[in-house]
Order: C-alpha cells, then structure tokens, then sequence
C-alpha cells in the first residue's frame, strides 16, 4: 500500500482532524492514552512554546490511503531555537516532547501498515529536508521496517530504549494469581496481611465521572508531591506535576476522556482518607496505569502494592484483557510476561544546513554545560570559604 502524506499545520487541521483520528487510535491505539487525538489536541494547547528563545509549529502529518482513508498518523512539530532569524535550530519531535507528562510517543499505525507508513513520511521529510536540521524520532521499534526506511534518507543514530510492560489478565483474580511467581504471590500477600494484623482495614473507590474525577485528581497531585519528597523513600521519584502547567493540563484532560468514561482514579482509604492513589485509562480492552502517589507514613504497608493489586481486580471484574503498566524499568515491572522495547534516536536532515546545526548545537551544548559546571565550583568554593 503508497500512502500518500497531508501536513497539518494549523490548529484548525488538528482540531478537523478528531474524528478520523479517535477512529483510528481505537483500533491500533493499543490501549495508550497518548496515542489519542485528546491527548495530542490537549498537549499542544497547554504546552506549546511561544517565546523570543523558543518557538513550535506544528507539523503533523496525516497518511492516507488510495481511498482518503487515514491510515497512520505522524503527530509531529517542529521546534524552533531561537524563535525567529536567519541562525536557529529547527527541530523536529513529537508532541509530548515534555519531562515525563507523556510516557510514550511516535507514529499512530496498525502494525502491518508500518513499512509503508514510514516509506511515506520519508518520503514527504526529503522533499522538506531544506526545513528541518533533525528530528528526534521517539517509540521506534528497531527491529522493525522503521529503521530501515528511515536510513534511505540519513543515518539513524539511537539514543536509549524507552521500555515498557504490559500484563495479560486473567478471566478471574484466582487465575490472575495463580499465573505469578512465587514472589509476587509473596509480596501480595504481605501487603493485605500487613494491614489486618494491625486491625486495620481499607476501602477502595474509583473515581470516574467528570464529577468525580476533578476532585480525585486534587488529591493525587497533593500524594504524588508528597511521594517525591519522602525522605526516607528507597527510589526517589521526580514530581512530574510541580507546576501548574502540568497540572492544569492533565485535569484538563482528564475532565474531556471523563466524559467518554475512559478515566480511573483508583484511590485507597483507610480511616476515611485516602492514602494511596493512582491515575489509570481504559481505552478498548486495555487499562494503562498512570502515575501515583502516597503519603509516606503508610509506605511500611506497601500501600501502593495494595493499589495496583486492587486495580487489577478491578479490570479484571470489568473484563478488560490487559493491563499496561507504564514505562520505565523497576523490579515489580520485570517480572511482566511482555516487555515493549522501544527506542529514541536522532537523525540529521541530508542537507548539508542539517549537519552543520547539529554539530553547532552539540558544541554550544558543551560550551553551556562546562560553563555551568564551572559557575557551580565557583559557587561552591565561595561557600567554603565563607564558612
């Protein structure tokens, strides 16, 4: 199949773009909340860049087949460093090209489909290659055709793997278990006996109107700061949502997939408050587990162990067939029957403007870097000597 490329370029083309694109991520999306049209839309309307340093365009690319079928989508933009004059950097990246908010991007196609989708959006990237220096290509499978269709433009250079995990669920709990190992068996075990042996019990909500979500989520952002500044925590963990912009933009979110009850905020309470909580999305027959969060003094429970296990109780008893555990490596994650290994990596535009950027860039990069560094000795050596 040839597939030709339209390039959207507008909010008005992204925003016409909806219903064909809802159309196709539920039935290739793969049960990823980023691969929908309201995650995209949302992103670009809360995090677009529009300053003097630093300016985005969009530039997504919609493929379609003979028949004006949307086939697969490259939800692309192109940055811009500085925003504007002959000497800037001209990037091009994925939407969700923020610190951690979106865990998993790349190009939205049925997996029989990727050959020709890529064929054609290297295609369309060599007539444009004049507008562009490089891209950062993200969600690549490079044991795919991706690889090779991408390096009949340029070389492709990997970055890192972005791994992910997902879990195939059983028809019941019962089953569910029986299918772990001996650890995980363990570990489920400990963390409802924990509480009974200390008279304790719990309850477990799931928020999931509108109604329901926003206040959940005002709860989640106050657990998941409290997560990250535990003290005493064995992994330190970022907090993803410390600004506003990242809070307003998942609520915002939240509230629109709410309305197509495709929103989970699991919450575990004991004595009335809650005390561990978790962000999941059900889109098809798949639950993605989001971020969480805690409040630290109940971390001797495995409070969040007790989460997750009910969690999948959960979906289990709504029938859903899978459960998408996020990305990032951690011991509970390796021990998934799946394991999704995916990979980001550069790729310089053919002109010879491209080469030439990226290795300006590079050197201003270590220029600012040892420049950095050496304010930081500087600083500190300041600091000593005052004491």
């Amino acid at each position: 199949m040839r597939l030709s490329v339209e390039q959207v370029d507008t909010a008005e083309g992204l925003h016409a773009l909806g219903p064909e694109w809802r159309a196709l991520a539920a039935r290739v999306g793969q049960g990823l909340p980023f691969a929908t049209w309201e995650w995209n839309v949302t992103w670009w309307r809360h995090f677009q860049e529009r300053r003097r340093s630093v300016r985005d365009h969009l530039r997504v690319l919609a493929l379609r087949s003979a028949d004006g079928a949307l086939r697969a989508v490259a939800p692309l933009m192109l940055t811009e460093r500085p925003g504007s004059g002959p000497l800037r950097f001209r990037v091009l990246q994925f939407l969700g090209a923020d610190p951690n908010v979106t865990e998993l991007r790349g190009l939205l196609c049925a997996p029989e489909l990727e050959a020709p989708a890529f064929a054609a959006v290297t295609r369309h990237l060599r007539a444009h290659a004049s507008e562009w220096d490089w891209i950062l290509w993200s969600g690549l499978d490079l044991q795919g055709p991706a690889a090779g269709e991408l390096s009949r433009m340029s070389p492709l250079t990997p970055l890192h793997e972005v791994p992910a995990y997902v879990l195939e669920l059983a028809p019941t709990w019962e089953a569910f278990k029986a299918g772990r190992s001996r650890n995980i068996k363990e570990s489920l075990r400990k963390c409802y006996n924990s509480l009974k042996r200390d008279g304790l019990s719990f309850t477990f909500q799931v928020a999931r109107t509108p109604e329901e979500v926003a206040p959940a989520l005002t709860t989640f952002f106050q657990l998941h700061q409290a997560r990250a500044q535990a003290q005493d925590a064995g992994v330190r963990h970022r907090d993803v949502f410390s600004s506003a912009q990242a809070r307003d933009f998942l609520a915002a979110l939240c509230q629109e997939l709410a309305r197509q009850d495709a929103v989970r905020v699991f919450q575990l309470c004991i004595g009335g408050a809650v005390v561990a909580t978790r962000v999941g999305f059900v889109l098809g027959d798949t639950l993605y587990l989001y971020y969480s969060g805690y409040l630290p003094r109940w971390s001797d429970y495995s409070v969040m162990t007790t989460t997750v296990a009910e969690s999948l109780q959960y979906a289990i008893a709504q029938g859903l067939k899978s459960a998408h555990l996020s990305s990032g490596r951690d011991v509970s994650k390796l021990r998934c029957p799946r394991e999704l290994h995916r990979h980001d990596a550069v790729q310089l535009s053919p002109e010879w403007r491209g080469r030439v950027a990226f290795a300006t860039y590079r050197k201003v990069r270590e220029l600012l870097s040892n420049e950095q560094l050496q304010g930081w000795a500087r600083r500190t050596l300041a600091r000593r000597a005052g004491d």
